[in-house]
């Protein structure tokens, strides 16, 4: 039931072949939503059929969105996948291992887990979706890992991460032993406000910075990335959300007010 919230999103996938692999792996490990961000592919084809094999059933359901945006549509928390051992962001990369349980919660809340195009990935702008990154760790000798491979990893950790009160003392030892302390990086708390919301927010506060000339069109970019970046690393709650909402809105007001005020003053002026 852990895994039920849980969405697998494959943003721009090529390759059918990949595609079905990654729905029959779901389906071994749990997972049901599959999410494609305008996909390149036929999910239908032959090839995506005969990878898939008992999971046809997770390829008929999959959901096509296109944005990405669209795909996280009610999600509270989302982690995003790199294979990129550095990055711009101001966020730590994690393994699978002990990053990947936060998005199973004892109160179950919607989650969105994401990997990128088969020869790039994610772009920056598409990782400042996500509040969390995950980078696998491999060989220097070969660092590129298949996207169905990729997938594998991740949803075997999900599953282990579900099921781990089920195993045996034995084997709940090795896996602890293999996990890293994130205590720090996340907190506990599913109170959360939606993925929505912020989105919504980012929006509000780009077009009030535009519009008072703190930003300007050649600088929104990379701007709005360290705004994206600041709330990510805060999980702000719905009320707090709320809070910073109303304190664009009350701005959006005064910068009305004035501007009315100004064209009275500017009207008395030119009827004396």
């Amino acid at each position: 039931m852990a895994l039920a919230d849980v969405k697998i999103v494959l943003v721009e996938p090529a390759g059918p072949l990949n595609v079905g692999s990654v729905a029959r792996v779901m389906k071994n490990m749990g997972l049901h939503q599959l999410v494609l961000v305008n996909p390149q592919c036929d999910r239908f084809s032959s090839e995506a059929r005969q990878m898939a094999v008992h999971a046809i059933d997770v390829l008929e359901a999959a959901q096509i969105v296109p944005t990405l945006p669209d795909a996280l549509h009610g999600c509270q928390r989302a982690i995003a996948t790199t294979g990129r051992r550095h990055t711009t962001l101001n966020l730590p990369l994690e393994p699978p291992s002990s990053a990947l349980s936060w998005l199973i919660t004892a109160s179950p809340v919607p989650a969105a887990l994401l990997f990128g195009r088969e020869d790039r990935g994610l772009t920056n702008e598409e990782l400042n979706y996500a509040q969390r990154l995950v980078y696998i760790p491999t060989s220097p000798d070969y660092t590129s890992l298949n996207l169905a491979q990729a997938v594998a990893i991740c949803c075997y950790e999900l599953h282990l991460s579900a099921t781990r009160e089920n195993l045996t003392e034995t084997d709940r030892t090795i896996t602890e032993k293999t996990i890293v302390p994130s205590a720090s990086l996340a907190p506990s708390t599913t109170n959360l406000a939606s993925l929505d919301v912020l989105e919504g927010f980012y929006q509000h506060l780009e077009s009030l910075l535009l519009t008072i000339g703190y930003l300007y069109p050649h600088t929104v970019a990379s701007r709005m990335e360290k705004f994206r970046q600041l709330l990510n690393r805060a999980y702000p709650s719905p009320t707090e959300m709320a809070l910073l909402r109303g304190i664009l809105s009350q701005v959006e007001w005064a910068i009305r007010k004035s501007e009315s005020r100004k064209k009275d003053e500017e009207q008395r002026y030119q009827d004396k």
